[in-house]
């Protein structure tokens, strides 16, 4: 599958310009834009920053014919040379949800602070690339001598994410660990050995190089693959490490919160989901709503610590080169239950390997906690985790404007779905 693309292009003022011919692009995912800027260079000789989506002719990604809002470097701009531009009706009025990189001027203003930042590190930038623009994201590649960096803006609810990264980076390493937690609850496990090396090895967040205003943050290159289509097996190693991580930060949940980490524990989960998906349809996963308050009583029962928790931890927020693995993508982490990250680890397993990643999971969290029910936890939360997936997808539509709301207008109601079905189950 591939896209088609036509590119309405403005001045350094945002005036409009007018639309180059469409084209295709091998990748279809909407957000991705390397390839974009590759092929305006190519045909017309320009360079572009590509600023917003501006609509599709289909409800949701991917594929499909795809309008890009994007100006011309100021470079390009001096030399530009004569375009086949198309006049174009294009709605450029401003918008109070538009992120700082969507406007005219915005990529310019943080590749310049990610330059400022590298050259005060005393590493030049030789190039910039421009790779992902969308709701969640904006992301560039600037190559210096020692290795790449990669500069990530964040919107509002996200931009927390560096606080994480920090934390992750300065992640002390005791040989054992004793914390008391809200629920009464020690946990005492040993972290030396094999535990300590394997946290070190995998490397729990990429480095932080340094933060900036408007969820700006400059972060170290990461070798090696996305770690999508990971097998049993290294899904298993994953969740070893993560849980060594988790083990570090139940003694520290009041700070990361303290320092604008979402918390997520016991009732706040439940207000925070009702709270998101209020003037959504939620009809179908009514009866888990219902009984929501219970259900996480009945979790605090089972006598887990809140945690760190990533919120999205799938294979592909994985990147290794085969003898190395980094979590990469913090932004959706919370304080909360551990059994979140393992249940989203799981998806897409067959039963019986997923069983064998969560049994592996328990066995872990029973003995370092002493007299607790993971396996009941993971059992309750089940449906708590597409539900919670839902309220967060409602969370990004709230606070996007109406042109990208077709990235996740679909996400809530088939998330609902699955919570309801996974209630029923």
């Amino acid at each position: 599958m591939s896209r088609t693309v036509t590119v309405v292009l403005v001045d350094a003022a945002g005036r409009p310009l007018g639309a180059l011919p469409p084209f295709d692009v091998p990748d279809p995912w909407w957000q991705q834009v390397a390839s974009i800027v590759d092929g305006v260079r190519h045909r017309h000789g320009v360079d572009v920053a590509v600023l917003r989506l501006l609509d599709a002719d289909r409800p949701r990604p991917p594929g499909g014919h795809v309008r890009y809002l994007a100006q011309l470097t100021e470079a390009s701009v001096a030399a530009a040379p004569v375009m086949p531009l198309e006049p174009v009706a294009v709605d450029l009025a401003p918008h109070p949800l538009r992120q700082p990189w969507a406007e005219p001027g915005g990529p310019a203003r943080s590749v310049a602070w990610a330059v400022d930042e590298l050259r005060r590190l005393g590493r030049p930038v030789s190039a910039v690339a421009q790779q992902r623009t969308w709701n969640l994201s904006a992301i560039w590649r600037l190559d210096t001598p020692p290795g790449a960096a990669w500069l990530k803006q964040l919107p509002p609810f996200a931009h927390h994410e560096p606080t994480v990264l920090t934390w992750l980076t300065t992640l002390p390493l005791p040989t054992s660990l004793a914390s008391p937690v809200d629920q009464g609850v020690r946990v005492s496990v040993d972290l030396s050995g094999e535990a300590n090396s394997l946290v070190n090895d995998a490397g729990v967040g990429p480095g932080v190089l340094a933060v900036g205003g408007e969820g700006r943050v400059l972060v170290e290159d990461v070798v090696g693959e996305d770690r999508y289509g990971a097998g049993e097996a290294e899904l298993a190693g994953i969740a070893v490490v993560h849980h060594a991580v988790q083990v570090r930060a139940v003694g520290t949940v009041g700070r990361l919160v303290a320092d604008g980490v979402p918390d997520l524990r016991g009732a706040r989960l439940s207000g925070w989901i009702r709270r998101w998906l209020a003037g959504h349809d939620v009809s179908a996963a009514a009866e888990l709503l219902d009984g929501l308050d219970e259900r996480l009583r009945q979790v605090r029962d089972c006598g887990l610590p809140d945690t760190l928790v990533h919120g999205d931890l799938h294979p592909g927020n994985v990147r290794g080169d085969g003898t190395r693995r980094v979590v990469l993508d913090w932004a959706d982490a919370f304080v909360g239950h551990p059994a979140f990250d393992i249940l989203r680890l799981a998806e897409g397993l067959a039963a019986p390997a997923a069983a064998r990643l969560t049994d592996a999971w328990a066995d872990r969290w029973r003995a370092d906690v002493p007299g607790c029910d993971p396996q009941r936890a993971v059992d309750l939360l089940r449906p708590v985790a597409p539900l919670r997936l839902a309220a967060a997808y409602a969370m990004f539509l709230a606070g996007i404007e109406p042109s990208e709301h077709p990235y996740h207008a679909a996400d809530v109601p088939a998330a609902l779905a699955r919570a309801a079905a996974e209630t029923r189950r």
